[in-house]
C-alpha cells in the first residue's frame, strides 16, 4: 500500500488519468507518501457500498430449495443456514466473485465463491468500476483492519461495528490498474509462502513434542544413556533420603507424614533395570505443599507466583505481584531454588515448572503445589520424570472433582516413577538437555 512491493512501470497509464476519466474524489487525507504514478481518493468516491437486508425472524426459512441467507456468521464460525422465498431488488443478492464485508461483530472482506445467495444487513456488497480498481487489490487494502478500523470510529456498545460513511471516507491509496493487479499477486504468492512455511513449522512443532516425549519415555525406561555397574544402586539412594527424612521430622523441621502403600508390581507399568527402583513421589518429597489463598497486590512483603506467570517455563519477575503474608507462613511457603511446582487445576492441570531462579521473598499461589525434594540433587531428574509421558498418563488418571478438574497433594504423593542411580539421574539429564537443545536449534531453522 505504500508502492513499495513491486515495481512501477513507466508504461504503466498513471492513476491520475483513472481520476480524470471515472470523477473520482482526490482525499484530502495523505496518510504517507505515494509513488508518482499513484494518487490519494476517498474510497466512497470508486466503491458503491450496498447494505444487505435485516429479515424478520418469520423471513427466515429452513427450506434448503429456497434461496439461501448469508450471514455475518456463515462467513466465519456458524455453519447452519438460513433461506428465503423473498424476490428482491438485484443489489440484494451476491454471486462469485463479488467482493463483501462483514461489518459488525466479526469485521473483514471476503471474495464470495458460495454461489448465488442473498446476504444479510450486517454485510456490504461492494460494487466498482474493474477498469479503475482490481477485485484482489482492493480485498488486500481491506483485509489489513489497520486501514480500515484504525482509520474509522467504532461505534455501539454491545455490537461494535463500522459505519459506511467512515468507510466511504477512508483514504484509498490508487495505483496504475495493472500494477495493481501485480501488487495483489504478489501478495497472493507470499501469502501462499507464509501458508506453507506456516504449515511446514507446526508440522515440525508436533514432531518436536512427539521426539520429546519419546527421548523421555526412552529415559524413563533406562534406555537413553547405558548403565554402569560401578554406580551406586538406587536403593542406597533411597535409604539415604529416607535416613534424612526421618532426621528432618527429628529435628522438627518437617511433619511425619502417614506411611505410603508398598507399590505393587500390578503398579509398575514398565519394567527397568535391576539397579533401578520404584518410589513414590512422598518418599523423596520432603513436603508437598498447597500454595497460598491471596489477592495480588501492588505492595506488600512478599512475590506471589501464579499460574499465568509460569505458562511459558519463564519467569517475568517484573510482572509478578506482591502479597502480605504473615511470617510463620512465609517460612512455611517460601520459594526455594529447585522446588517444583505444579498446576493443580483449569486448562495448565499437571504443567510443572521447576525453580531455577528466586527473587526472595516469593510465595506459590493457591493454584500451585509445591514438591520440595529432601536430596536437592534428585530435583534435577524429577523435572524431566513430571514431563514424561508416565507422568500424564498418571494425571489423566488421577483427575479429581466433577466440576473443574483438579490434581490434589494427596494424589501426587502417591505417584510412582523409576528412579535410576545418582549418577546415573546426571547422565540422563545431561543427554535430555543436549536432544532438547538439538530439536531447538531444527526449530530456530524452520522459522
Amino acid at each position: 500500500m505504500r508502492g513499495k512491493l513491486v515495481p512501477q512501470d513507466p508504461d504503466d497509464e498513471p492513476a491520475s488519468e483513472l481520476l480524470k476519466k471515472n470523477n473520482l474524489k482526490r482525499s484530502i487525507e495523505e496518510p504517507h507518501e505515494l509513488p508518482s504514478s499513484w494518487d490519494w481518493i476517498t474510497l466512497g468516491s470508486g466503491v458503491t457500498f450496498y447494505n444487505g437486508r435485516a429479515y424478520k425472524k418469520k423471513e427466515l426459512l429452513s427450506d434448503d430449495k429456497l434461496t439461501p441467507v448469508l450471514r455475518v456468521g456463515n462467513l466465519f464460525t456458524n455453519s447452519s443456514w438460513y433461506y428465503s422465498d423473498l424476490s428482491l431488488d438485484e443489489n440484494k443478492y451476491i454471486d462469485n466473485g463479488d467482493l463483501i464485508y462483514a461489518w459488525s461483530a466479526s469485521f473483514g472482506p471476503k471474495i464470495w465463491n458460495g454461489g448465488h445467495v442473498i446476504y444479510h444487513y450486517h454485510i456490504w456488497k461492494l460494487e466498482y468500476d474493474n477498469n479503475v480498481i482490481d477485485t484482489n487489490f482492493l480485498y488486500y487494502f481491506l483485509l489489513d483492519k489497520r486501514n480500515v478500523v484504525g482509520e474509522t470510529d467504532l461505534h455501539g456498545s454491545t455490537m461494535k461495528h463500522i459505519t459506511k460513511t467512515n468507510m466511504e471516507h477512508l483514504p484509498f491509496p490508487l495505483p496504475p490498474l495493472e500494477e495493481q493487479s501485480r501488487i495483489a499477486a504478489k501478495i497472493a504468492q507470499l501469502f501462499a509462502l507464509l501458508r506453507k512455511v506456516e504449515s511446514s513449522t507446526q508440522q515440525y512443532a508436533k514432531l518436536q513434542t512427539l521426539l520429546k516425549s519419546k527421548v523421555l519415555d526412552l529415559a524413563m525406561r533406562g534406555k537413553l544413556v547405558k548403565q554402569d555397574p560401578h554406580d551406586e544402586p538406587a536403593s542406597v539412594l533411597l535409604e539415604k533420603i529416607k535416613a534424612e527424612k526421618e532426621q528432618l521430622i527429628k529435628e522438627k523441621k518437617i511433619k511425619k507424614s502417614k506411611p505410603l502403600p508398598p507399590i505393587t508390581d500390578k503398579e509398575k507399568p514398565f519394567d527397568i533395570p535391576d539397579s533401578w527402583e520404584w518410589v513414590r513421589l512422598g518418599e523423596v518429597a520432603e513436603s508437598i505443599r498447597y500454595g497460598y489463598t491471596a489477592s495480588a497486590q501492588a505492595t506488600g512483603n512478599a512475590k506471589l507466583l501464579r499460574i499465568t506467570d509460569i505458562q511459558n517455563n519463564n519467569v517475568n519477575w517484573n510482572m509478578v505481584p506482591l502479597c502480605n503474608i504473615s511470617d510463620m507462613k512465609l517460612k512455611d511457603l517460601s520459594l526455594h531454588k529447585k522446588d517444583i511446582l505444579i498446576a493443580r487445576t483449569g486448562g495448565t492441570i499437571g504443567k510443572n515448572y521447576f525453580v531455577k531462579q528466586i527473587v526472595e521473598p516469593t510465595v506459590f499461589a493457591s493454584y500451585l503445589i509445591r514438591v520440595r525434594n529432601i536430596n536437592k540433587k534428585v530435583s534435577n531428574f524429577i523435572q524431566y520424570v513430571l514431563d514424561a509421558p508416565i507422568y500424564w498418563n498418571f494425571i489423566s488418571a488421577k483427575k479429581s472433582g466433577t466440576g473443574q478438574p483438579n490434581v490434589n497433594a494427596a494424589k501426587l504423593e502417591n505417584f510412582i516413577f523409576p528412579i535410576p542411580p545418582l549418577e546415573e539421574q546426571n547422565r540422563i539429564v545431561d543427554k535430555i538437555i543436549n536432544l532438547i537443545d538439538l530439536f531447538n536449534v531444527g526449530k530456530s531453522f524452520m522459522k
